[in-house]
């Protein structure tokens, strides 16, 4: 039974080496030329060393060899020849320069291409998954995980295997020229270095079960330094006098944190400092014994010059490469986060379809339910809607009643429960999802103000046509953005937002005529949803609005969201929702003369007015 626990823990520590060779497959395809010269020069790095070594015991003996044959100073050959060798090690030791640097150039060059890459199949992963899948809070842990430390994590893995492919060279040219003087001096190396290596490994694992448990705790740190440093917070943080309170919280938070590192790290230096005292212990019983045999003339001086440096460097450089090995083991476990996160699943959407069986029929949805994961009470429930191409339809209901989810199931960002939802008389799983969503312009009432320009900021409503200026001006007139874009300094071309120069603020009303506009931006789409495109424009500027667009979409199905009574009356059909289910529906006549739930709601806005 113990053997299989220790089989087993083997195999798991083993199995956390199988990133490497992916790093490197990374790093290749990232740049094969430098590769390539990383590991030239790697070589060169491994076997210069022992070279030196040699050059040197070759340098000391020829010395010592001509000052005890006087009688040979007349030969120009052997005066000359330590000068020879001391050119040579001079080159040897030029060349090992020129490498050691070539290789941090090539590390330079490899860790900017490489995080670039890595950051990019981040994002490129990022754009494939579902939005329930950013609305989960353990996801967004694998997601910080994967981003903190990933973009460095390969190129150090093939640093560190590199290095010990370095290391390795150079340690069989050691071991050639130290099993000369004994083998117990080389077993004697290899044992002083291990008691560490074990320790380093150890600690290295706690860290990076440290560093995963604690991604709740490090997004809580980044949201509290946004809040407290971003411009879109800063109004309320000083009104409501919260910067102290969140400044507290911060500090409190990294305090939790520091007290965790620190105690690990200074178990760490203890324990590092403690069994590096081997290697010095190992290293002058090597020295004295070294020194002994040259006493007792059984080697000359050059080969106990050689045997010490080499002793001494073949130490530094097992322990490097035991010190590779652990790196190794630690980069694995990063790079863990990094591939789970890219190799996590993704539903593929199974429709192609790109028209419908019945193109007249509109939308219908059909006793349609969901509820969000982790949720214990449904956001819908039994939802049957059916809207004719060219017809308005309003949907009222009090905040939370599942207006905005009804609008995200259209929509494809979530998959119904039960029931489904059919466009042209087909169900909305079989269409392909792209031909789809170009078919709907959507303004959500948390619409995203893009630090863009103007222009920009319209264009990304059709990605196709996003530096289009004629769409804009199009799309603006219809959103009746265009009058105040005409004030602006540049027009289309004015940065909005504060984060770069020269950016210009909007007014909340501003903002979402923009993102009309946006919405218009697509042609061709013949659904427009607008979840409160009004919300923050005055009474009049909204009933112009809607006014105007009662003319411009005289042929598309438009779902409307909104509290305001005076927008929803002109839509052809009003859905009242309440607790994720339909309690009503008809015209504006027909449900003030039932007298229930819409009635009750516009009487209480009508009063509101008097």
């Amino acid at each position: 039974m113990k053997i299989r626990k220790k089989r087993n823990t083997l195999r798991q520590s083993l199995a956390v080496f199988r990133y490497s060779g992916r790093a490197i497959s990374l790093v290749w395809t990232t740049s094969r030329s430098l590769t390539i010269i990383f590991a030239s020069l790697t070589v060169l790095a491994g076997l210069f060393p022992a070279a030196i070594a040699y050059i040197g015991k070759l340098i000391v003996d020829t010395v010592v060899f001509n000052s005890h044959n006087l009688s040979y100073n007349s030969d120009f050959v052997n005066n000359n020849r330590p000068l020879m060798y001391v050119g040579l090690e001079a080159i040897a030791v030029a060349l090992l320069a020129a490498s050691q640097r070539g290789l941090t150039v090539c590390q330079s060059l490899l860790r900017m291409l490489l995080g670039q890459r890595v950051n990019v199949l981040i994002l490129e992963k990022a754009l494939t998954l579902d939005l329930t899948q950013f609305e989960d809070s353990e996801f967004y842990d694998k997601l910080t995980n994967a981003r903190r430390e990933a973009s460095i994590r390969p190129l150090s893995l093939v640093n560190r295997t590199f290095g010990l492919v370095q290391s390795a060279l150079s340690l069989v040219t050691y071991g050639i020229l130290l099993v000369k003087f004994s083998f117990w001096a080389v077993l004697m190396l290899i044992l002083a270095a291990m008691p560490a290596f074990f320790a380093e490994t150890k600690f290295a694992g706690e860290a990076f079960r440290l560093f995963s448990w604690r991604a709740p705790e490090t997004r809580q740190q980044h949201y509290l330094e946004t809040l407290l440093a971003r411009e879109d917070f800063a109004k309320e943080v000083k009104l409501y006098q919260l910067g102290d309170m969140l400044l507290e919280r911060y500090h409190s938070l990294f305090n939790r944190l520091y007290g965790e590192d620190r105690e690990l790290t200074l178990r760490r230096g203890w324990w590092g400092y403690l069994l590096s005292l081997l290697s010095t212990l190992a290293f002058y019983m090597a020295y004295a014994w070294i020194v002994v045999e040259t006493v007792l003339s059984r080697i000359s001086l050059g080969d106990m010059t050689m045997y010490l440096t080499v002793f001494r460097q073949g130490q530094s450089t097992f322990s490097s490469a035991l010190t590779s090995i652990g790196g190794m083991y630690e980069d694995n476990l990063y790079l863990s986060n990094l591939y789970e996160f890219l190799e996590e699943e993704v539903p593929k959407p199974k429709g192609k379809a790109t028209k419908g069986l019945k193109p007249k029929d509109g939308i219908r949805f059909e006793n349609v339910s969901f509820t969000y994961p982790g949720s214990l009470q449904p956001a819908l429930k039994n939802i049957s809607l059916h809207l004719k191409p060219g017809e308005k339809l309003a949907i009222v209901g009090e905040n939370g009643s599942g207006k905005t989810t009804l609008i995200k199931l259209l929509t494809q960002l979530y998959t119904p429960d039960s029931g489904r939802i059919l466009l042209d008389g087909l169900d909305l799983q079989e269409w392909d999802v792209d031909v789809l969503r170009r078919r709907i312009g959507v303004i959500f009432q948390n619409f995203v103000r893009y630090q863009f320009t103007v222009g920009e900021n319209i264009g990304v409503g059709d990605v196709d046509y996003v530096e289009d200026k004629n769409r804009w001006m199009s799309a603006a007139q219809k959103g009746m953005a265009l009058p105040f874009i005409e004030h602006l300094p540049d027009k289309f071309q004015t940065q909005l937002g504060k984060w770069f120069k020269d950016g210009q603020e909007l007014s909340g009303g501003q903002w979402q005529k923009i993102a009309l506009a946006r919405a218009f931006m697509r042609t061709h789409a013949d659904i427009l949803v607008l979840d409160e495109p009004t919300s923050a424009m005055d009474p009049q500027a909204e009933f112009d609005i809607f006014n105007h667009f009662r003319t411009l979409t005289k042929n598309q199905m438009v779902f409307l969201i909104s509290h305001r009574f005076s927008t929803v009356r002109m839509a052809d059909k009003i859905v009242v929702i309440e607790a994720g289910e339909v309690v009503e529906q008809g015209t504006h006549e027909e449900l003030l003369q039932a007298q229930k739930r819409y009635a009750t709601l516009f009487s209480l806005q009508a009063a509101g007015y008097h």
